[in-house]
């Protein structure tokens, strides 16, 4: 068995564009590992919506579901901060290997937890807790695996599996979504409501303990990451950290990764989040139809991801993600009206599908391209808190939208975060590096020097 800090027996040859299997198997992992995480990140939006009263009591209202998914998003820069620094200083593999097994037993205490009836508002406390202890295992898991994948990936192929990696967020939105609607029409509301939620959180914390018994056998870390001291002294060297990513030599690169993401952030609350919401509350779709519609939405969303990643190696990151952005801000807002006004749940389906290919496609180059700004001293670090320090503002909109709906409208202030995210995506892509298709022919950390 390979482990986290021992070379792999097989050079990395990835450059020439061969791959050794320890690669391969990084990448295998990559994909499937972002899968399983993103399962974990949209139960709670889809697969507790049905059983909240139940676990929330006769009282819930709305505002508790999305404070449940709120806890998990608020938990994710935290962990971006400690497991970046980690996953800098101890190893990817190491590192995603803790992060998963946090993640698996947050899911697994949350598939027992006690009803209301049983324990009162200790309930939906609890859950709110697990739920932020989830969400810094998560992004501990995403400041380590996805760029462990990266540094594995040769040149012409990192765009493209990126834009694969990262299209396993809506393929994981859509199997959640399909598998509630499957098992509400199965076992009716009651049922569901009462033990049926519990076999999803099951299912999950199981496949994060497989891809932990994966990651120990099969994974390894790439051979830039590899010290040539005794990785129990690791801890002992002085490397750079959170100080210098924020206000050091990295800084500039940090702010525009945090202003692209920011936009993208609001357009995923947006278009997944309220939208979700929305379809039962405004559009008058029942919770069954709203699965399918989110989950044929997130099936073309995953498709056009995995494109976009391609894309970009072939025009050029900014050019996609400028271009990306301007089209969420243009046709995003008409795409929202169309879908929540739609009478129909195969309107709403073909709207939302539009939707989200305009606005959170543009995720596709995303793990390619923050990658490839920072070095293999500070990718982690950069990587974990760009990616989830910039969800912050965007995470709060539960306690921003209803002042922004008093100036604009029910609708129209949703409408102007759409174009504010847009706007965002636009501006990051703008301040950084054009990284065109010659500028990325290179290794990844010559690409993260001169960006």
């Amino acid at each position: 068995m390979t482990t986290a800090t021992s070379l792999p027996t097989v050079p990395n040859t990835s450059s020439k564009g061969t791959m050794p299997p320890e690669g391969r198997a990084a990448l295998r992992a990559g994909v499937v590992g972002n899968w399983i995480d993103n399962i974990h990140v949209f139960l709670p939006l889809t697969a507790l919506a049905p059983a909240m009263v139940v676990l929330a009591g006769p009282s819930a209202s709305a505002s508790v579901g999305a404070l449940v998914v709120i806890a998990m998003l608020l938990g994710r820069p935290l962990g971006g901060m400690i497991f970046g620094r980690i996953s800098d200083r101890l190893g990817r593999t190491r590192t995603t290997r803790l992060a998963i097994a946090g993640t698996a037993t947050c899911a697994g205490l949350i598939a027992v937890m006690p009803t209301h009836q049983l324990i009162g508002p200790w309930t939906i406390g609890l859950i709110l807790l697990l739920r932020f202890l989830g969400g810094i295992f998560v992004a501990g898991e995403y400041s380590a695996a996805i760029p462990l994948a990266m540094e594995w990936s040769s040149p012409k192929k990192r765009g493209l599996a990126s834009g694969v990696i990262l299209s396993m967020a809506p393929w994981a939105q859509a199997s959640i979504a399909f598998a509630v609607a499957v098992m509400l029409a199965a076992l009716g509301p009651d049922r569901y409501a009462a033990w049926g939620w519990r076999i999803l959180f099951v299912i999950g914390a199981a496949m994060s303990i497989g891809m932990i018994i994966y990651y120990s056998r099969r994974v390894c870390d790439a051979p830039l990451l590899h010290r040539t001291h005794d990785s129990r002294d690791a801890w002992k060297t002085p490397t750079p950290g959170v100080r210098e990513v924020i206000a050091g030599a990295w800084a500039p690169a940090f702010w525009h990764v945090f202003t692209l993401m920011t936009g993208l952030w609001l357009l995923t609350d947006t278009t997944v989040l309220i939208l979700t919401a929305r379809l039962r509350t405004d559009a008058g779709l029942t919770a069954t139809a709203t699965s399918w519609v989110m989950g044929v939405a997130s099936v073309g969303q995953a498709i056009f991801m995995a494109l976009a990643g391609h894309w970009s190696t072939r025009v050029g990151r900014r050019r996609l993600l400028v271009c990306w952005g301007i089209s969420a801000a243009v046709l995003g807002p008409l795409l929202w009206w169309g879908a929540i006004s739609s009478a129909s749940a195969g309107r709403a389906a073909v709207f939302a599908v539009a939707l989200q290919v305009a606005t959170v496609s543009a995720y596709g180059p995303i793990s390619a391209y923050l990658s490839e700004r920072f070095p293999t001293e500070v990718r982690s670090t950069g990587y974990g808190m760009g990616y989830s320090l910039s969800l912050i503002l965007p995470a709060l909109y539960p306690f921003y939208l209803p002042g922004l709906e008093g100036v604009f409208g029910h609708l129209g202030a949703v409408l102007v975060l759409v174009v504010l995210g847009g706007l965002l995506v636009v501006l990051g892509a703008v301040l950084g590096p054009r990284l065109s298709g010659a500028d990325i022919d290179a290794d990844i950390d010559e690409v993260a020097r001169v960006a």
